[in-house]
């Protein structure tokens, strides 16, 4: 959404510096215009039209009629103004700015020049023409309000209507997220204790002492002689194996349940009360009754 906001300024000057500063902060250039009083043209007298002069340059601006006499004024007597269309967003910087470069305080000006003899009619503006008055003696705003009664009764010929409504209880679906289910694996450590059986071999030299004679196959006893044993011993050997022992799945059943709504409808009714015979017409034709209220 746009808006079009409209500042006063003593001075071009002032005008141009605000316009300059509201271009910088992103506002288009083509959507802020300037109007002074020496482009717009002072003209006086009768022999001005709508068209032409101040009052044809401030009729390209949309804004109310006693807002444009004001702003004509202003013109008329040297002033210069700035109105800039902007986006939403741009509007309460827009209004800083304009006030930053010393805009006009429109309130206070009219009263001192209200003050001065000013009329609220700015020059050159075209004058309106007197409303004329009903040959009944009443003024145009009465005669406007009396034909609006009228029309808001109706003719004597005519039709007025009265709608009958009533609500329809309309039950849908949708889909709502009613919570979440979600499985995680992940690694974890833990201790683990076995036992295993390991053997050892352990080697042992004894020496004791014997004294016995020399037989003659103890005569190779002389030469040299090795005798070697090794020590044997387990030793425990880790190794892992990773073994599938378990899934875990999510799977999703659909269900279907009744549920009853229970709400409110509106409608309207409508009742005939005929005080012409002390019967009342229900819309039926040939259907009379008495006098009493009765909703249709």
């Amino acid at each position: 959404m746009t808006q079009t906001i409209t500042a006063m300024y003593d001075t071009y000057t002032d005008a141009t510096a605000a316009k300059a500063k509201l271009v910088a902060i992103g506002i288009p250039e083509v959507g802020v215009r300037i109007l002074s009083g020496s482009e717009a043209g002072t003209t006086t007298g009768a022999a001005t039209t709508h068209e032409g002069g101040m009052w044809g340059s401030l009729k390209e601006f949309f804004m109310p009629e006693e807002d444009r006499h004001l702003h004509a004024e202003g013109l008329n007597r040297g002033g210069t103004m700035l109105t800039a269309t902007v986006e939403d967003g741009y509007a309460e910087r827009t209004y800083d700015i304009l006030e930053e470069h010393g805009s006009v305080d429109m309130d206070e000006r009219e009263a001192s020049w209200r003050k001065e003899g000013w009329t609220g009619q700015a020059a050159g503006a075209p004058v309106m023409a007197a409303t004329p008055v009903a040959s009944t003696g009443t003024t145009g705003l009465q005669a406007a309000g009396a034909t609006e009664t009228v029309a808001a009764r109706g003719t004597a010929q005519g039709t007025d209507y009265i709608p009958v409504v009533e609500e329809r209880l309309n039950v849908g679906k949708r889909m709502v997220d009613s919570g979440r289910v979600r499985v995680r694996s992940y690694a974890v450590e833990k201790d683990v204790i076995e036992n295993v059986t390991l053997h050892d071999e352990t080697v042992h030299v004894d020496r004791r002492v014997v004294d016995r004679a020399v037989t003659p196959g103890d005569m190779a006893l002389f030469e040299d002689k090795v005798i070697e044993a090794t020590e044997m011993r387990e030793q425990a050997v880790v190794s892992k194996e990773a073994r599938v022992v378990g899934e875990v799945a999510i799977r999703k059943d659909a269900t279907q349940r009744v549920e009853t709504v229970t709400d409110k409808v509106r409608h309207t009714e409508v009742e005939v009360t005929d005080e012409r015979g002390n019967v009342e017409r229900t819309g039926t034709a040939g259907t009379t009754g008495t006098a009493t209220r009765k909703p249709i």
